[in-house]
């Protein structure tokens, strides 16, 4: 169903006396048909009427209705239906007024191996693939690193590759600093090791004191068979594991629990999402997604939580419930679209008590804090743009900064990066880097100059290029590099300021020398500004170190025979098997190399040729 006008003014009145007040999903769109913005309802007519009622509307809200020239509508049964459809829409449509979480990395676990003689710790991510237990998730790999470094204090099970496992002939330095019992040559009994094994499942899955008591036991039955070593060993385990308990409180009841802290602060929200597995705190994340459009805190919630649970759900296991900062009026239908993707009952929960009501205590002050800080630095960004404007005098606000840096090796594998910077920082989904070939190795003027003509000569002709044009273009680099840079730019017909960043004669940072309208600046005073150059700048060079190094490596791990015509992955893996090498292949004769399953005489020659550049 449409509700489009012949004139370019949407007529509201006439397309919402034909609206359902059945559930669905709206789709508002502008004049050339993109869309806006993605709602689901309950009923769409009530919903779809408050954005034109003749008061009472946000800023916001007033700017989206002004480029409304459609809607259009799809009718569902249920608004559980609307809601997964909605979700569905905005991750293939991405429009500019629905938030979008950009959470599609998948938790970390701890796995512990289940098909190995001496089974062995590790961290992963993604689907569980391999044969074995997975405990999490945590909210992030530097946890995770936490959780493994205790572990293998405490019960010193091996975290090495199977390959390294059984290529050891003598213990390794885990084993030297009492981090592991060195099971690879057979320091340890097969017993012993899963016994320490069975330790850890009942730790990971929260069964401390149970543990603790079974450890009690087997201390004292140490104690009494004189085996004083073996009994103070398992003294210290004790003792670690209640050193653990004291900075953590472990709830038996409370099973595996997501609570999610709320703060919203001036138009900026915060939501902090706490990782309860086995009643235990396994950290927290937090979030500040960007509502274009205002609405209740409620609303908010719920568009968080649709994303989170609904859109992103491939991404994490889902916990038995969910503890929420208030009452909703949409949980039932989260509910149920969550049982709908993921066939997990999931209870949402706001009234809560004892344990879980000082965990969304724990939370909401999570979330406030994070809010606070985030502000704070926001603020102190914006001083810096402020500040860098007034030292280069340009009229307009500074919202968007391009730098670019050229890495290679002598000559070798370069590559130029272009790093970009928003107003809160930044930009990493539209840095680009450009492999750069057919120059004189070496010759950082040529690379600057191609860069620059890739990343904007589709700008210059169509307005169409990669992201929009910047505010200021920052070149690494003195004079000639940003005389070069300045060429570029001209030939394009790009009226874009250029400011230099040139290594002062010491090499140190902060003592830069700037370089703009082809004079020296002196940043006394913009101290602000100089650290906002340096931090981009930085970034840049690393964006494009990391990427030399990568090309760098792939070209000296690649082997010559992949360059001869005929010779695909199956051929050259079976030369290189059948004599050992590269250096075996080039030492071969004609006739030699005919032998190799799969290569005849004409082959044999061509490959002997080309090795010898005959």
């Amino acid at each position: 169903m449409a509700g489009s006008e012949e004139s370019n003014e949407f007529d509201h009145k006439a397309f919402l006396e034909k609206v359902s007040t059945r559930p669905g999903v709206y789709d508002m769109r502008d004049q050339k048909g993109k869309t806006l913005y993605i709602g689901k309802a309950k009923n769409l007519k009530n919903r779809l009427s408050s954005y034109f009622r003749a008061t009472g509307l946000t800023t916001k809200t007033m700017a989206l209705v002004s480029k409304i020239a459609d809607i259009q509508l799809t009718i569902t049964h249920t608004e559980t239906e609307a809601l997964l459809l909605e979700q569905n829409l905005i991750k293939d449509r991405r429009p500019p007024y629905n938030i979008l979480l950009r959470d599609d990395k998948s938790y970390p676990y701890i796995y512990i191996s289940g098909d190995d003689e001496f089974p062995r710790m590790d961290s992963c991510r993604g689907r569980k693939r391999q044969k074995g237990h997975y405990y999490g998730p945590y909210p992030s790999s530097g946890a995770v690193r936490e959780s493994l470094h205790l572990l293998q204090k405490i019960f010193k099970i091996r975290q090495c590759t199977n390959t390294y496992f059984r290529n050891r002939t003598r213990p390794c330095l885990q084993y030297q600093i009492n981090r592991c019992k060195a099971p690879c040559v057979g320091l340890v009994s097969k017993e012993e090791y899963l016994q320490d094994l069975e330790d850890t499942r009942q730790f990971l899955a929260g069964k401390d004191q149970q543990l603790i008591r079974s450890l009690i036991k087997r201390m004292e039955l140490a104690a009494e068979s004189l085996d004083f070593e073996e009994a103070a060993a398992t003294r210290d385990k004790i003792n670690h594991l209640r050193a653990v308990q004291e900075q953590q409180t472990v709830t038996k009841s409370a099973g595996d629990i997501d609570v999610i802290g709320f703060a919203h602060i001036a138009g900026n929200t915060c939501f902090d999402v706490l990782f309860v597995r086995a009643g235990r705190v396994l950290g927290h994340k937090y979030y500040f997604p960007d509502f274009k459009l205002e609405a209740g805190q409620a609303d908010y919630l719920e568009d968080f939580m649709a994303q989170f649970y609904v859109r992103l759900f491939g991404s994490r296991d889902l916990p038995e419930e969910i503890v929420v900062p208030f009452e909703l009026s949409g949980a039932e239908t989260i509910e149920n679209a969550i049982k709908s993707v993921s066939g997990k009952r999931v209870k949402i929960k706001s009234k809560v008590r004892s344990e879980r009501h000082d965990w969304l205590n724990l939370a909401n002050k999570n979330a406030l804090q994070n809010l606070e800080s985030y502000l704070a630095s926001k603020s102190h960004l914006n001083q810096r743009y402020l500040q860098l404007k007034d030292l280069l005098r340009i009229d307009k606000p500074i919202l968007r900064m391009e730098c670019f840096d050229i890495s290679h090796t002598m000559g070798e594998a370069t590559v130029a990066s272009c790093v970009v910077f928003g107003t809160e920082g930044p930009m990493n989904s539209e840095y680009r880097r450009y492999n750069i070939t057919g120059i004189e190795p070496g010759d950082d003027y040529a690379a600057m100059a191609i860069a620059l003509d890739k990343r904007y000569k589709k700008l210059a002709e169509t307005n169409k290029g990669e992201g929009a044009e910047p505010d200021l273009i920052i070149i690494d680099g003195g004079k000639g590099q940003l005389g070069k840079a300045s060429e570029v730019i001209n030939a394009l017909n790009l009226e874009i300021p250029l400011l230099g960043v040139a290594k002062g004669v010491t090499r140190k940072p902060g003592l830069e020398t700037l370089i703009y309208n082809g004079q020296e600046l002196n940043p006394e005073g913009a101290e602000a500004a100089l650290l906002l150059i340096q931090q981009i700048r930085d970034e840049a060079h690393r964006f494009a170190i990391t990427g030399h190094r990568q090309r760098r490596q792939k070209a000296r791990n690649r082997s010559v025979l992949e360059d001869i015509p005929g010779i695909g992955s199956k051929r050259r893996s079976a030369l290189l098997k059948f004599f050992g090498g590269r250096e075996g292949v080039s030492n071969a004769t004609v006739e030699e190399i005919k032998k190799v399953e799969g290569i005849s005489l004409r082959l044999a020659q061509q490959i002997h040729d080309y090795l010898h550049n005959d």
